[in-house]
């Protein structure tokens, strides 16, 4: 929650009102539950309403807003915050990145981006981490590719594995979209960078994430080695808190 909370802050996004006081509840938002549906229909009637619920709260109805913190202020913050209870918070602040545009931005960072021990994939340890909506600036060749673009913002930028990971939520799937998509990817690729796009289904799939990191390792020519044992249950409980931290059900 603390993790999910200071990106929040750090980022150009903010849930909306009714969102907060559910999930800060434990909930989930929205709550089909609270509009007068029953939890004991049919097994194929809750999974299409929990398809339902998925689909629209992975995009998280939520506001595009100017940070509330900068990192400067943010670590002058941690520096005040004394005590065992705000030893998460202090912690959470050691990985947290500025620019966030969304929450599931937010989930795809801190799932790739975190130490094993916390569940995370560990990608910190390439150099230079993961850069989040980092612009890239086409050439003249790569704008043409691209049909006159001249620059993309990476969802999510490796620069040692030279790979641009990209969320794709539902908005990705309309027609228009998907052709700035291969206008855009294009041009990534004449810049000789990699598109790994990840969608709604891969982000609760746990075996699919560990496979695009150990690509990114393999594409920075460094080994993908867990330090830790017993790290799936660990992964699981990470992939579960980040999610229950913007409203989504379980993975």
């Amino acid at each position: 929650m603390s993790f999910m909370l200071l990106m929040e802050l750090l980022g150009t996004y903010t849930l909306s009102p009714d969102a907060t006081i559910p999930i800060d509840r434990g909930g989930i938002w929205p709550d089909w539950r609270a509009e007068g549906r029953s939890s004991n229909e049919e097994n194929d009637q809750e999974e299409s309403e929990t398809a339902e619920l998925e689909a629209a709260v992975i995009e998280q109805i939520h506001n595009k807003c100017d940070p509330a913190l900068t990192p400067a202020q943010l670590k002058r913050f941690i520096k005040t915050a004394t005590g065992n209870r705000a030893h998460p918070l202090r912690q959470a602040a050691k990985y947290v990145a500025k620019g966030s545009r969304s929450p599931a931005e937010s989930l795809l960072y801190g799932m790739f981006y975190l130490p094993h021990a916390y569940g995370g994939f560990n990608c910190r340890a390439l150099k230079g981490g993961i850069i989040l909506n980092h612009r890239i600036n086409f050439s003249p060749r790569a704008s043409h590719v691209a049909s006159g673009m001249p620059y993309a913002i990476c969802d999510a930028y490796i620069p040692a594995a030279s790979t641009d990971m990209e969320y794709n939520g539902i908005v990705h799937e309309l027609e228009n979209s998907r052709i700035h998509d291969d206008k855009r990817n294009n041009g990534m690729q004449a810049m000789g960078i990699r598109v790994l796009a990840i969608n709604r289904e891969q982000m609760r799939d746990i075996p699919a994430l560990e496979a695009i990191a150990q690509s990114l390792f393999k594409y920075a020519h460094t080994r993908f080695r867990y330090q830790i044992q017993g790290y799936r249950p660990r992964q699981e409980a990470l992939l579960n808190g980040l999610r229950a931290a913007i409203g989504l059900p379980p993975a």
